[in-house]
């Protein structure tokens, strides 16, 4: 009989960091689970021996990449290898708070039988201060704004990193072509495609690793990664979209964070596919003042509301050229 959960381990050069997650899920108490592994070290650095470690003592199915893929390729390979249920991703340098952690999952799903995504509160642990923790959860005003609309999810990834998720498995995979926006991209597609139909479980069931060598902090304020990715996402999803006060503050933000001053920066930044012209309008508004000014909070806040007030038409011609 196939397991109710794989714990998917999408693995990269840090066997250290896979011996603590290891130890975090021998203590789990819910025990119904497969853990896949699918290692993309790509040389010698590899997590195989290691895990013979823990082989004898948990049900581990190990695959390697050969040659190693994208970031969201590995995340792909390792469900795509899942037999069980229910996918719980957990990336190596995450672990779980408490032996109970999984079982807690399993809880809210019998609970809600009608939720096929749940996430839960989480731990950042940073490694480089002496592992402070920061406890993360939502608040009940921003849990009703995901129900309302899922595009609240640019005002924060509120979800968090994929280990606070545990999700029905089915035929929506990450979309490879991303690694800044990777995550919540997927949850709005996957949550889209099946109702929006999710529970949050407000209890830090994971910490969250914080170290130097994640992805996210590689690719934070990269132009040549975060102006494509962006502008895609924004094209895959539909101009209308920009409908959304934090779809349109989302995108406020990018140009003045990245200091895009002229169209032809998105170009030179990796990005040629089609634009808003309400986007083009924003660049230009933008420009007009200095950075400094841009980045005091108040005057920017007001100057975007402002431009978005005054757009309303140019957005509603978007919305309806994105339908057609």
């Amino acid at each position: 009989m196939p397991p109710f959960i794989s714990i998917c381990v999408p693995a990269y050069k840090k066997p250290h960091y896979l011996r603590r997650l290891f130890e975090s899920i021998r203590l789990q108490t819910f025990r119904d689970f497969e853990i896949i592994v699918t290692d993309n070290s790509g040389d010698d650095t590899t997590a195989y021996d290691m895990i013979r470690t823990f082989e004898h003592e948990l049900p581990i199915r190990y695959f390697r990449n050969t040659p190693p893929v994208t970031m969201a390729e590995n995340w792909n390979n390792s469900i795509a290898y899942a037999t069980g249920t229910w996918i719980k991703m957990m990336h190596d340098d995450d672990w779980f708070t408490s032996p109970n952690s999984l079982q807690r999952f399993v809880d809210g799903i019998k609970a809600h039988p009608e939720s096929n995504f749940f996430f839960a509160a989480y731990n950042n642990i940073y490694e480089d201060e002496n592992d402070r923790l920061v406890e993360i959860r939502v608040k009940p005003a921003d849990e009703k704004g995901m129900r309302d609309n899922l595009l609240y999810l640019f005002r924060t990834n509120y979800i968090g990193n994929p280990s606070c998720t545990i999700y029905r498995k089915n035929d929506i995979i990450y979309d490879k072509a991303f690694s800044w926006v990777v995550d919540f991209e997927f949850y709005i597609r996957y949550l889209s495609a099946t109702g929006n139909k999710f529970t949050y479980i407000d209890e830090p069931l994971i910490n969250i690793g914080m170290n130097g060598s994640q992805v996210t902090r590689s690719t934070f304020r990269v132009n040549k990664v975060e102006v494509p990715e962006n502008h895609t996402m924004l094209a895959n999803f539909g101009f209308g979209s920009l409908k959304n006060i934090y779809v349109y503050d989302y995108f406020w933000r990018l140009y003045r964070n990245l200091k895009i001053r002229d169209l032809a920066q998105l170009s030179q930044d990796g990005y040629n596919g089609p634009l808003s012209p309400v986007l083009k309008s924003m660049i230009d508004w933008q420009k007009k003042f200095p950075l400094l000014l841009l980045r005091f909070g108040p005057f920017s806040k007001s100057l975007m509301l402002l431009h978005y007030l005054t757009h309303s038409y140019a957005i509603r011609d978007s919305a309806i050229h994105s339908h057609c």
